[in-house]
């Protein structure tokens, strides 16, 4: 049978500009991306249903055989995975009217309509909790918990590699956890508020001062005299120095010299000049509103912590100041004095004082030089994606 994760149209679109470039499954969360976590717990590779400009990149199922469909959004946990194993064909799994999982008979379904398939087949009610994400600050909000759970589970029965004695530990060893060729020197390490996990080649520089809960995935690097709050996690190849709270990055992007970034969202190849601070906290301490993609406009969080979503190869100057609940889409370029716009449309060039279309030939050459400095380059279906992008984002730039 057939893994196949799905996108809820709804999620797609509350999830923007994040899912401007990956089905939602692919969004980090802890230590791994959703599908990473339904993948390992199942025990077999998973295909995509989601918008038909990402089926090229995201490997749609083609075939005809019986399909297990899950919601990208979901966490898998055990309770759940069991009663999505006891599905029958032509049943569904519901919670509060959001479908979780479903099972086909044969053939695989459009992305159009699937979901009024899915809910004329016999509904099951799930009873239990569990854990989703339905909009961009549930990404931070929910990190600790996804963290602790991938901790667990990708350090199961397996031993880790011993601390240096250059460190200085407060809390229990067994919160550590070194993967082969990780490096870590001269640094404070507070597991007493949660799991450090160390990924393979990843490096915590010398003076760099950690409370947990960390992820730091493989090849990425802490620079040296870092300060980090937990959760926080730093995705693949990721660099990050200066203060951290409660930020996921997702991969391949830096934020590597001083400043604060904290209860924020950083898509992949995205880079953060020196000195760049977003604000995370209202002065008036009330909650933070942020732009809504599916809405068109502003909304409220219900958060009095929310920081700086930014979608993936966006990249800002030196000394760049974030305001609360701030949104940059994909490929947009930000410099200059002042705060920009709380919300700044993909392939958007300028700041405070003005902004202008960010050509698309000027920004893929930039997203293809970073790309080329990590030994990579962009695909002809990244290019596609992009352009889709460009094209579906226009409406909100002025010019």
């Amino acid at each position: 049978m057939n893994l196949i994760l799905f996108d809820c149209h709804k999620n797609r679109e509350n999830l923007l500009p994040l899912t401007f470039t990956r089905p939602v499954a692919d969004i980090r969360l802890g230590i791994l991306t959703i599908r990473e976590k339904w993948e390992r717990l199942l025990g077999q590779k998973s295909f995509t249903l989601t918008e038909n400009y990402l089926a090229e990149k995201f490997e749609a199922c083609g075939d005809a055989a019986p399909g297990l469909y899950v919601n990208g959004a979901v966490l898998p946990d055990e309770r759940l995975i069991s009663s999505i194993k006891q599905l029958g064909a032509l049943q569904s799994l519901m919670a509060n009217g959001l479908l979780i999982a479903f099972k086909t008979e044969k053939g695989h379904l459009n992305y159009e309509n699937f979901e009024a398939i899915a809910k004329s087949f016999t509904p099951v009610n799930y009873a239990h909790g569990f854990v989703s994400i339905a909009h961009t600050w549930d990404i931070f909000k929910l990190n600790g918990e996804a963290l602790q759970s991938d901790f667990e589970l990708i350090t199961r029965g397996r031993k880790s590699e011993p601390l240096s004695v250059t460190n200085k530990l407060i809390g229990p060893l067994e919160n550590i956890f070194i993967e082969p060729g990780a490096k870590v020197e001269a640094s404070i390490l507070n597991s007493s508020s949660g799991p450090i996990y160390v990924g393979h080649e990843a490096e915590i520089m010398e003076g760099s001062v950690v409370r947990g809960p960390l992820a730091l995935c493989e090849h990425a690097a802490l620079k040296m005299a870092a300060k980090v709050y937990g959760p926080t996690t730093l995705g693949p190849h990721c660099k990050a120095g200066g203060e951290l709270n409660n930020v996921i990055f997702f991969g391949y992007s830096n934020k590597a010299h001083d400043g604060f970034l904290g209860n924020s969202v950083i898509g992949e190849w995205c880079n953060l000049g020196a000195d760049t601070n977003n604000s995370n906290l209202k002065n008036n301490y009330g909650n933070v509103d942020v732009f809504s993609y599916r809405e068109g406009k502003s909304v409220d969080t219900g958060l009095v912590f929310c920081g700086l979503v930014m979608g993936d190869h966006s990249k800002c100057g030196i000394n760049t100041m974030f305001n609360t609940g701030t949104v940059v889409g994909v490929s947009a370029n930000i410099f200059g004095g002042d705060f920009p716009p709380k919300f700044i449309p993909s392939f958007s060039w300028g700041g405070a004082q003005w902004l202008r279309t960010f050509s698309f030939d000027k920004s893929l050459e930039v997203a293809t030089r970073m790309m080329e400095r990590r030994g990579l380059k962009p695909s002809e279906a990244d290019v596609k994606i992009l352009r889709t992008v460009f094209e579906r984002d226009a409406k909100y730039r002025k010019s």
